[in-house]
């Protein structure tokens, strides 16, 4: 009888322990949501929108038209300028041994910058060998596996318990299309580079697969992943952040605070690969849009683009990991990944 009485009593703890817990996290997200600061309210809901599992708490706080409102006021305008070519010339004078990894502080994030003299040597790399797997690996092993020097995260994939090994969208390795499926993605884009070394960032928005194969062979596109472009109270995804050295516009922090994972080129070809941390990583909730235009514009990006972030964000450099998942069982790893974009060795 001692025995069930002590268990009862244990039971009895982590019940109220659990209760207090969510009046507490209740409790705060009303404050969030309701007290005195809008850009705290703002940054709150939006952040919390962009989590693959948390989206329903704005719900459970906040009526839909309050939901559309906020979202709607921290939104990125519609940027449909056609890239120049032509305002990036490749400097065959550069040192294409040059590669520099540096960091970067914001007020909500901490970051660390792939700066890549010679844009011939990001490419991509997949686990596609002729057939996609259902579990994908680690960035560590992506890298590694293609005898390359660093590497980031690439594209949208299936991420369901972690087993990240079917891409979403597009996958192009070498010239070769390894995977064209843009159906049903909402605001599908193209991220990579064409033949002549050049960054490009392509629209896909309601295009079949014959249409996007088309545009990969038109393009001449040699390696590129998928990403979308979508705001809704479901979603807040962005992709072109500065086109032909314009930033994009950006209506309050333009979107919530995350991890982020972004890829830009300079004048002279120079490839600028970011990734910061956020979600309570290093006590940071992460970098909104408007941070990641600023920090492109500031590094000299003529074109940059956001791509899959969140928990999936990682850079594996010289070795080892600079950034890592969020999650504490990944901390020092990353997710599992079908895909990502590497820098060859010299």
């Amino acid at each position: 009888m001692k025995i069930l009485k002590i268990i009862g009593k244990i039971f009895s703890f982590i019940g109220i322990f659990l209760g207090g817990l969510v009046i507490a996290i209740y409790g705060m997200g009303l404050l969030f949501c309701y007290g005195p600061s809008i850009h705290a309210r703002n940054l709150f809901v939006t952040t919390m929108l962009e989590t693959g599992q948390l989206k329903f708490v704005v719900g459970l706080l906040m009526n839909d038209k309050q939901v559309e409102e906020i979202v709607n006021s921290n939104s990125m305008a519609t940027f449909e300028d056609e890239m120049d070519d032509d305002l990036i010339t490749i400097d065959d004078k550069i040192n294409k041994n040059g590669i520099e990894l540096v960091e970067i502080t914001g007020s909500t994030y901490y970051a660390k910058m792939i700066i890549v003299n010679d844009p011939s040597r990001v490419k991509i790399a997949s686990i596609y060998d002729g057939s996609w797997k259902e579990k994908g690996v680690t960035l560590e092993k992506l890298v590694n596996d293609n005898d390359a020097f660093a590497g980031v995260n690439g594209g949208l994939y299936y991420s369901d318990n972690n087993k990240g090994g079917r891409p979403l969208g597009l996958v192009v390795k070498g010239g070769v299309i390894e995977h064209n499926n843009p159906s049903g993605i909402r605001g599908l884009h193209l991220i990579g580079f064409n033949e002549d070394n050049l960054l490009k960032i392509i629209d896909l928005s309601g295009k079949s697969a014959k249409e996007v194969e088309a545009v990969i062979k038109n393009e001449k596109i040699r390696d590129a992943i998928a990403f979308q472009e979508e705001a809704s109270d479901a979603n807040n995804h962005f992709v072109k952040l500065i086109i032909n050295g314009e930033k994009r516009e950006a209506k309050g922090s333009g979107s919530g605070a995350n991890p982020r994972t972004a890829i830009g080129q300079r004048s002279d070809g120079t490839v600028l690969i970011l990734v910061t941390d956020g979600r309570g990583k290093n006590g940071h909730l992460g970098a909104t849009a408007k941070d990641l235009i600023e920090i492109m514009s500031e590094y000299g990006a003529v074109n940059a683009a956001n791509i899959d972030g969140g928990s999936s964000s990682s850079m594996y450099y010289n070795g080892k990991y600079e950034m890592t998942s969020v999650t504490f069982y990944y901390s020092n790893s990353s997710w599992n990944l079908p895909d990502g974009f590497v820098v060859e060795k010299r």
